[in-house]
């Protein structure tokens, strides 16, 4: 495995990060760990100009890995991901922190924020130096289904994805199908006999 050059980028995410986080102490720390060649902050990440810093350095100074604190992954990994293989490394050397709602939104003294914060910075940096490239592939999928459960919905289910074309095995484990509704004998609202 190649030696990690590390990019560590901390978002200021306006006042939500930068009001709670002394994020120069956390960019201070960050560009002071293993395998840091660079540490940077900005206000917006996920902005046009914050993505280009990140791409700009991949280029100019040869990171193989990035890391990004700012808020949910869910909201912007892709976005950072998109970023990274721009610029030709793969998308999946990229760790993030969530700062934001992990630490500004929810420790309101701003020094132990901030030391929340180098922590969560100190482990993504430990952790995406042992990332692996990783390749989206297709497999095969068995055009079959398998359909647990004899009830009403385990039936409907089945009868849909039949009618889709496609076979389908139903696995029921008591010796009749119907479920619960099987053991009724009047069914609401109307008081049908549900047999």
């Amino acid at each position: 495995m190649e030696e990690p050059r590390i990019g560590v980028y901390i978002c200021e995410c306006g006042v939500n990060i930068a009001a709670t986080v002394d994020v120069e102490a956390v960019v201070e720390m960050a560009a002071r760990l293993p395998g840091v060649a660079v540490a940077r902050q900005h206000k917006y990440m996920c902005s046009d100009p914050g993505q280009e810093m990140i791409r700009e350095d991949i280029r100019n100074l040869g990171l193989n890995r990035v890391v990004v604190a700012s808020c949910t992954p869910r909201m912007h990994e892709p976005t950072f991901q998109r970023a990274l293989a721009a610029s030709g490394l793969n998308p999946y050397f990229l760790e993030m922190a969530n700062i934001r709602e992990h630490v500004s939104w929810v420790v309101h003294d701003q020094e132990a924020a901030t030391e929340k914060a180098k922590r969560l910075v100190r482990a993504a940096v430990a952790r995406v130096a042992y990332h692996a490239p990783l390749e989206p592939r297709k497999e095969p999928v068995t055009q079959v289904a398998l359909v647990v459960g004899g009830g009403i919905a385990g039936i409907q289910a089945a009868l849909s994805i039949a009618d889709a074309d496609y076979p389908v095995y139903l696995v029921e484990r008591e010796p009749t199908i119907g479920g619960r509704m099987a053991q009724l004998d009047k069914t609401f609202p109307t008081l049908d006999c549900s047999t």
